[in-house]
């Protein structure tokens, strides 16, 4: 385990030194993976890398992880909170479409929760800029191979360190790095609704998932989910689509 947090600390400090930033930033959510990249870019820079908290009408709960997580990582922070920034424009966009009677109401939960990614990234990227840090994303294998993230929202990031961890890696990673235990245990959720889950959300488990992917038998079912929702996401994992030049 020593082994692989070294190797992931060299590639952040490679990236570094090729790009010719000065640090490193994440967004922290109260979560395992944004507490296992916190960790990461702090060993990896020092004096140079930070650790950004943007509540939206967020648990109240997973700001008091996400601060523990500052404290345990010793990680420079900061707090932007969006919550205004997103009331403001998700009620504009709203009543525009209400007055030309175009809104579909069935589709305004995602739509909401989409924007609230869309604008944390904005912000990391403003801060990224002021800092000439390069961003740091979260997304572990299992999220990367089923699409489990916003595009260009949580998506939209200069560095991706635990694409290859599946969610069991990043749980024995947060336990050797010495994630607090209530991060570690907690119930993965994006806390972009009330009740909101990841495994509920994608209709499968994290651990059934980690099994596909280390090639393992799982019941078909969840096979089915799996590949279904791989191929669905494939233009998340893409460069945007251009014709060919002619």
């Amino acid at each position: 385990m020593q082994e692989k947090v070294d190797n992931l600390v060299a590639w952040l400090q490679q990236q570094i030194k090729e790009t010719g930033v000065k640090g490193l930033l994440v967004g922290v959510s109260g979560g395992i993976d944004s507490a296992v990249v916190a960790n990461l870019i702090k060993r990896a820079a020092p004096d140079h890398s930070l650790g950004v908290m943007m509540p939206c009408k967020s648990n109240p709960e997973d700001m008091e992880h996400a601060k523990k997580v500052i404290n345990h990582a010793k990680i420079e922070a900061i707090t932007v909170d969006l919550t205004e920034t997103h009331d403001v424009m998700f009620s504009t966009i709203q009543k525009q479409l209400n007055d030309q009677e175009q809104i579909n109401h069935d589709q305004q939960q995602i739509a909401d929760a989409n924007l609230r990614a869309r604008l944390r990234m904005s912000t990391l990227y403003s801060l990224a800029a002021n800092y000439q840090y390069l961003v740091v994303g979260t997304d572990n294998a299992a999220e990367w191979h089923t699409g489990y993230f916003t595009k260009f929202g949580d998506g939209g990031v200069d560095l991706v360190p635990l694409v290859h961890q599946t969610k069991g890696d990043v749980k024995a990673l947060a336990k050797f790095i010495g994630v607090p235990d209530e991060v570690i245990n907690k119930q993965p959720s994006a806390g972009l609704w009330e009740g909101q889950t990841d495994e509920n959300e994608m209709g499968t488990s994290y651990q059934i998932i980690d099994q596909y992917l280390k090639g393992e038998e799982i019941p078909h079912k969840d096979k089915e989910i799996i590949e279904r929702l791989h191929k669905r996401t494939a233009h998340k994992r893409e460069m945007a689509k251009a014709p060919e030049k002619f």
